[in-house]
């Protein structure tokens, strides 16, 4: 177990003080303990005056000044300064001895610092993302999701939950057909059929597939699909995107034999691709038949005109949707069915599906199904990420059309590189439209802010590279003490913690590389303002800066980990610009 933040042992302060002055009885909410909008207010504020009147029968600004005096009461030396401002709001000012020691247990915990403050809270969590039909390279809509899921992943686990990351493969039904026909077309030399799939890479695939024109288009689509699959791996394995397993949707539909399921199963499942069909002398029900059963017995299907219908209206969806059509085909919802039913029973404690832009109709069909398989509905998320629209300059971009009509993945990456492009793919909110500006993204300088928070990542190593070397600069130092910049780079240290269980409750890893930009401007207004380096700066008053240089470049690594974008230890202009400082 990870020990307490400096800012939750503050937080438990705090609260002790509520306690004191409450008699011993608790506010229904928990008092904020938060940085004020301007510096020059203090280093923290909280409303917890504000939230006692009924408990202790007085007007908040008098309770302001009975926590006052409790909190300089607990804190002692450790507090700086305290004033009562507007309504009942209290700020807090904390002693430089307060900051060192709280910065001491940052690097004191080193790596782990900011890790694992789910605690008793943390979960088993299937994650399912990008999931991109496997008759096409992984698209533009696939790469946000792509990034999306694998940031999302690595917050939850970095977090302390124990995250399952899988790719549901869409290989039965209709497309997987007419890939086939597709293929088989290209290979004669032919168009693809009416609605077929189209671009160049359409011909690659049916080039290497052996004798594609004569055989059987059923073979051809499962080669087809498994060589599209093994594509999209590589795509994504260089997106640093990675997944435990890869589950078949033909496997939902293949029998079952006794005791050998076909694919793994339970949290944390090995890293697998599911297989397509079952074991050879399967004779058992597939789980789509399970899935069936499990509706009937609780009463959420019936018959109509011939279909098999489940009752999602009762469960809040629009109308209630077709699991088998009169001529016995299942649809493409019995699938999801049958998939959100594997999911239940594999025992995970939260099930999170990511979903593409036009996905927002499956919403409540799919929460709905899952209820009526016996989910509970607060334990299913489903996320929709929303499209990317590329731009050259202001002109919408105009990029290969290998994939058709859409733009690949490994096109997005050839171009403005991995980093880059997983940044500004969770710059912003998943639910929010992306303007991505690939002239802008290509920019190697401040104006671009992924080089920007590289580049202070890599200034900092650096630092302390030179400094482990015994170096100096000729400049003046400072008169070493605390100033304004050092402190509020140590106070965003501090929020490290708090920032990572923000972005992990509201799903959004966007969070964290806004959290990781502002903190590298705050590594820049430091090293304008304090020298660490300088030749005649004290001993102490270096050894203190470079703790900070210290901290700061281990949790600017801790956020670019999460993100999935390299934590450079050198760039050549970072070397230049401290070269000559």
């Amino acid at each position: 177990m990870t020990s307490p933040s400096p800012l939750q042992r503050l937080r438990t302060v705090l609260d002790d003080a509520v306690l004191n002055v409450t008699g011993g009885e608790r506010p229904k909410s928990a008092p904020t303990l938060e940085r004020p909008k301007q510096a020059a207010h203090g280093d923290y504020a909280t409303n917890a005056a504000m939230l006692l009147p009924k408990l202790v029968g007085a007007a908040p600004p008098m309770i302001a000044e009975r926590l006052s005096v409790a909190l300089t009461e607990y804190l002692g030396d450790d507090l700086q300064a305290i004033d009562v401002a507007g309504p009942g709001f209290l700020n807090l000012r904390l002693s430089d001895a307060w900051l060192a020691r709280a910065l001491a247990q940052v690097l004191e915990a080193g790596d782990a610092y900011g890790t694992a403050g789910a605690g008793d809270a943390a979960e088993a969590i299937h994650l399912e993302f990008v999931s991109n039909n496997p008759t096409g390279p992984v698209h533009i809509g696939g790469a946000r999701g792509a990034a999306f899921g694998s940031a999302l992943a690595n917050l939850l686990t970095f977090h302390g939950h124990r995250v399952h990351r899988e790719y549901y493969v869409n290989d039965h039904g209709n497309q997987v057909e007419l890939f086939g026909a597709s293929l088989q077309a290209r290979a004669r030399g032919e168009e693809p059929p009416e609605g077929g799939y189209q671009g160049d890479y359409v011909t690659e695939v049916a080039s290497r597939i052996p004798e594609a024109a004569t055989r059987p288009v059923g073979e051809v689509a499962t080669e087809g699909i498994a060589l599209m699959v093994a594509a999209q791996k590589a795509s994504l394995e260089a997106f640093r995107t990675t997944f435990d397993q890869w589950f078949s949707e033909r496997s939902l539909h293949a029998p079952r034999g006794d005791g050998n399921p076909t694919h793994p199963s339970g949290p944390g499942a090995p890293d697998a691709t599911a297989g397509a069909d079952g074991p050879a002398d399967a004779t058992g029900p597939s789980e789509v038949d399970e899935a069936f059963a499990v509706l009937a017995e609780q009463g959420r299907t019936y018959e109509r005109d011939g279909a098999l219908f489940l009752s999602t209206t009762e469960l809040g969806d629009d109308k209630d949707r077709v699991l088998v059509r009169a001529d016995g085909r299942p649809t493409y919802f019995a699938s999801d069915v049958a998939y959100h039913h594997d999911k239940r029973v594999r025992g995970y404690d939260r099930v999170i599906d990511v979903l593409g832009a036009d996905h927002h109709g499956y919403v409540a069909r799919i929460e709905a199904a899952f209820e009526a398989l016996g989910g509970d509905r607060d334990r299913i998320e489903l996320l929709i990420t929303q499209f990317v629209n590329l731009f050259e300059a202001g002109e919408r971009a105009k990029m290969s059309k290998r994939a058709g009509e859409f733009v690949a993945l490994d096109d997005l990456v050839a171009d403005i590189g991995v980093d880059a492009a997983r940044w500004y793919l969770l710059a912003r909110s998943h639910d929010t439209t992306i303007d991505l500006d690939l002239v802008d993204a290509r920019e190697q300088a401040p104006e671009n802010p992924v080089y920007y928070v590289q580049y202070a990542h890599a200034r900092i190593r650096s630092i302390l590279v030179r400094a482990d070397a015994g170096e100096t600069t000729a400049r003046e130092p400072d008169d070493g003490s605390v100033n304004a910049s050092e402190r509020e780079l140590v106070l965003a240290v501090l929020a490290w913690p708090d920032e990572v269980a923000e972005a992990a409750a509201r799903r959004a890893p966007h969070r964290i590389a806004t959290y990781a930009l502002s903190l590298a401007r705050g590594f820049a207004a430091f090293y304008r303002d304090c020298e660490v380096l300088a030749e005649g700066l004290p001993a102490d008053v270096r050894a203190r800066r470079l703790d900070v240089c210290s901290a700061t470049v281990a949790v600017l690594a801790s956020a670019l980990g999460i993100l999935g974008v390299d934590a450079p230890e050198r760039m050549d202009r970072e070397h230049a610009e401290v070269d000559a400082a």
